[in-house]
């Protein structure tokens, strides 16, 4: 038997600011249409980018109140129907707005067969895709390359740090602590950079004078223009985000413009928005979940607990204090 009724956290007005923007409301839960599937949370995933979501830059035009969150994973609970992917009982993610709620009602195409409702198998709904999408699609990774993982030990630098292992590549990777640095080890990073205890530049032009081939970058800012710096030729920068911006206005900087240093070296910059490539999600999603479940690919998963939707915002907040390391969730049923 159903609730009639179920809590979930919308944005009432925008602002970066996440804990201004979020309200707990409680709304009816309805059966789900002929082609919808409603799934009862039992982890939602946290991502930087959440704060870009609170602010409505994910829904230009759209007036609030949206609902937040980016993605959860659960137990099918009631189908439609016209649903044959899914049936009661099976465990599905999804990566559409509205993943900090207690329950998620989606049309099943937008959602994702998993083999178990995990924090772990979470990890792989955005962080995963993300990196693989990243690094194989837009960065075209190839074999026998170096390359740079910025935010290494976040949600998704981890699985940018071992798909390029797992591609036959050096890979190295910056942090900001040695507890950081430690799992980075352990999933195979070969040079880990604390970029508290050494500059990044200076180790990246003594130990890597021909320059890296491919950069994963979300940091922006001056660690951006270091990435940029020391691309080898014919190197791809990939970038997927520029966390030191999200909760400030953008830092307003004077400098050579940036084609001198690419064209010097047949070298090129590439944004990757996840939305973009929404439907080669899927594919990358199956693909990750095997590497997983073969025990190939490892998911790193916070130890800081946070539950329900009143601990959504403290859990934000804590994304961004730069303390976490690996996948901050947020648990509801689990």
């Amino acid at each position: 038997m159903l609730p009639k009724t179920y809590r979930k956290v919308i944005a009432s007005h925008f602002s970066s600011h996440f804990r201004e923007a979020a309200t707990i409301v409680e709304a009816e839960l309805l059966p789900p249409a002929a082609h919808e599937i409603t799934v009862r949370n039992h982890y939602a995933g946290v991502n930087a980018t959440d704060v870009n979501i609170s602010a409505g830059s994910y829904t230009p035009g759209s007036q609030p109140p949206i609902d937040l969150g980016a993605e959860m994973v659960g137990e099918v609970v009631a189908v439609g129907e016209k649903v044959t992917e899914f049936k009661v009982g099976d465990y599905a993610a999804t990566n559409s707005l509205g993943g900090y709620a207690e329950y998620v009602t989606v049309r099943s195409r937008y959602a994702m067969p998993v083999p178990e409702a995990t924090p772990e198998v979470l990890s792989l709904v955005i962080s995963g895709t993300t990196a693989a999408i990243g690094l194989k699609v837009t960065g075209e990774m190839r074999t026998n390359e170096t390359v740079l993982v910025t935010a290494a030990a976040g949600g998704t630098g981890q699985f940018a740090v071992q798909l390029a292992k797992l591609a036959g590549n050096q890979v190295i990777g910056t942090c900001s602590s040695e507890d950081k640095a430690e799992l980075l080890r352990q999933l195979g990073c070969d040079r880990v950079i604390n970029y508290r205890q050494e500059d990044v530049g200076a180790v990246l032009k003594a130990e890597y004078p021909r320059g890296v081939d491919l950069v994963y970058e979300s940091v922006g800012g001056q660690l951006f223009d270091t990435c940029v710096d020391n691309l080898a030729v014919r190197g791809r920068l990939v970038i997927i985000g520029y966390i030191s911006e999200y909760l400030s206005a953008p830092e307003m900087v004077t400098r050579p413009r940036i084609y001198r240093t690419l064209l010097s070296k047949s070298a090129t910059l590439r944004g990757m928005f996840l939305l973009h490539f929404i439907k080669q999600v899927p594919e990358q999603m199956a693909e990750l979940v095997k590497l997983y479940t073969a025990g190939k690919l490892q998911a790193a998963v916070d130890g800081r607990t946070f539950r329900g939707v009143e601990q959504v915002a403290d859990a934000v907040e804590y994304l961004h204090s730069g303390r976490s390391s690996g996948k901050v969730v947020v648990t509801f049923a689990g």
